[in-house]
């Protein structure tokens, strides 16, 4: 018998690679040889690095960029971990939440330079090797993301529209599957957005992570962040100026192989769709779907999802008397949970007291509230302006899924700056027109922490569902009275949630911005980022750790006495459902 043509199961199994196909497999081998050559010299002495002098040579900068952006996605990385447990179970659980989100709290208001003495720590992990530095210059760039992180997964989560929940209740799914099919989907456009701001806040505090100089130990890692230090140091602005061109090809690099394909495929999980909504495109998206390679990762991801797809039997109604029993033992156990955090919190200040009293005097502690309570009207008075400015600009550009493409990559760039960049204008124009340091240094809190509320406004702007804009326009709600009943309300959670991150990062950012340095010309305003920078560069850990407690103590304090009850009605009166 004669076969004309191939039968189709054959003609299946026939695997013609095409240009997507090549082209991932080029970038996934750059990819390869990109990390090789990163992760060269990890496993060095530490004495040959202290040897070998940060150059500040234009051509240093490709090697330099390169070990830079790999500590950054590895932070990334563990950033995501972190907040897909944490930020859970301070959702999921009272008990938890309770301890949870106000620890939140404090490791946020905590400066990157509170966590300087974990550098310590890493280099006896691997004595005498480069790899201890660089698990301690991965952790504090994960201090400058991870928060930012949890926050929003953790608001996403208590956000969840009631009708999404009873209907994952009703289809019985198990714990596993409830949480990625309902609640990391829901939780994804606005975490996207502020992976985005996480990974500028990395850059914007490069410099503490590369270049640390904590009392007599002085690490400097091969990085940009070390470059920009070095440059201040010695006041090249060619150098500045090469430190800025290589920042802008990572992060443009970053937005086209990974935030531009996420901000993209976010579009999947909008919780309504609009009809002659225009999604987001990407190349690298459309590579990832169209390459074999690819479509293998994806099928194995999803065979991994599918383990947890095993149906929950519905829990039986337990006797009257069994119900009340387990009221009161459970209530009894929060109790004892209540008491032992008083507890231990109680004894975590008594010794963190005695530490600091053996060398501080009472008459300078009340000095340093002075000071925490300068740095909270900078604070206060900056997040108020930037929300002016940026809610508005927010809320239109949110409206409009064309121009966010085109902002996004722009105010990633811009929160990405770090503040030292501009050391040589804001130092040489107070010192040459001799300006008030306390007032011209403020500006330097907020460069990049205002972003924060602008991305976290363009999520809520966006996610306004159609049909209510479209009452609003069939109504006749106009001017401010739209503003007042549709945007605003709206757009008031995912603000919060923006502001209460941008507040704890402007008290994080006042290290940096209360002392400037160019070169022999130090500034300094009054306050407690620059009593905080100046203890840490003396190697006075008392000192440092009164800083600390007391910034931590002013953001807890706010965020407990003004942030959270905001919080809790943007939950309660403006929530979905």
């Amino acid at each position: 018998m004669r076969i004309e043509r191939l039968p189709i199961s054959v003609l299946r199994t026939r695997y013609v690679p095409g240009g997507w196909d090549v082209l991932a497999f080029v970038l996934v081998f750059a990819f390869l040889v990109y990390l090789g050559e990163a992760a060269h010299g990890l496993t060095g002495s530490l004495a040959r690095l202290q040897a070998t002098p940060i150059s500040l040579a234009p051509s240093a900068l490709i090697g330099y960029s390169a070990r830079t952006a790999l500590r950054m996605l590895i932070a990334l990385v563990a950033s995501l971990l972190f907040t897909f447990t944490y930020a859970t179970l301070a959702a999921k659980s009272r008990r938890a939440e309770v301890i949870l989100v106000p620890l939140l709290d404090f490791l946020q208001s905590v400066p990157i330079l509170g966590f300087s003495f974990t550098i310590l720590f890493f280099l006896q992990l691997t004595p005498g090797r480069v790899a201890g530095a660089e698990m301690a210059a991965i952790f504090l760039i994960f201090t400058s993301q991870a928060w930012n992180m949890a926050f929003s997964f953790y608001h996403s989560l208590r956000s969840i529209p009631d009708e999404l929940v009873e209907a994952a209740h009703n289809f019985q799914l198990s714990p596993w599957i409830r949480f990625w099919r309902l609640e990391v989907p829901f939780a994804m456009p606005a975490l996207i957005w502020n992976m985005m701001m996480s990974m500028s806040g990395g850059w914007f505090f490069l410099v503490f992570s590369e270049a640390i100089t904590v009392g007599h130990t002085t690490v400097a890692l091969p990085g940009v962040g070390s470059y920009i230090a070095l440059a201040i140091e010695q006041k090249s602005l060619a150098a500045i100026g090469w430190a800025i061109a290589a920042m802008f090809v990572v992060i443009l690099l970053f937005d086209q192989l990974l935030f531009r394909p996420l901000t993209a495929s976010a579009d999947w999980f909008r919780l309504e769709q609009e009809a002659g909504f225009t999604t987001s495109r990407s190349w690298a998206l459309t590579m990832m779907r169209r390459s074999r390679f690819f479509g293998l990762l994806g099928r194995a991801f999803a065979a991994m999802l599918r383990l947890g797809v095993r149906p929950q039997p519905a829990p039986g109604a337990a006797p009257r008397p069994a119900r009340l029993r387990a009221t009161l033992q459970a209530r009894w156990v929060g109790y004892v949970w209540y008491a032992g955090l008083g507890l231990l919190g109680l004894g975590a200040f008594l010794m963190a007291s005695r530490f600091v009293l053996a060398e501080v005097a009472p008459r300078e502690i009340a000095r340093v509230l002075l000071y925490g309570f300068i740095t909270m009207m900078r604070v206060v008075v900056l997040i108020a302006l930037a929300s002016l400015i940026w809610v508005p600009i927010g809320v239109w550009v949110g409206l409009r899924p064309r121009v966010a493409s085109v902002v996004q990559p722009v105010a990633q760039f811009l929160a990405a700056f770090p503040a030292n960049l501009f050391f040589p204008i804001v130092v040489s124009a107070i010192v040459l027109l001799r300006l008030t340091p306390d007032i011209w240094l403020s500006p330097l809190m907020i460069l990049g922490t205002q972003w924060y509320i602008l991305f976290n406004v363009i999520v809520g702007a966006s996610a306004i569902a159609p049909d209510l804009r479209y009452a609003g326009e069939n109504l006749g709600v106009r001017g401010w009275l739209w503003w007042r009943r549709v945007a605003l309300p709206a757009v008031f959670p995912f603000y919060v949630t923006g502001a209460i991150t941008a507040s704890g990062g402007s008290w994080n950012a006042s290290i940096n911005a209360e002392v400037a340095s160019w070169g022999t010309e130090t500034v300094r305003a009054h306050g407690l980022g620059a009593y905080i920078a100046d203890a840490t560069a003396a190697g006075d850990f008392q000192r440092n750790v009164l800083g600390i407690v007391v910034l931590s103590l002013f953001v807890v304090i706010l965020n407990r006495v003004f942030w959270r009850p905001l919080y809790a009605r943007a939950e309660r009166k403006f929530r979905i459902s």
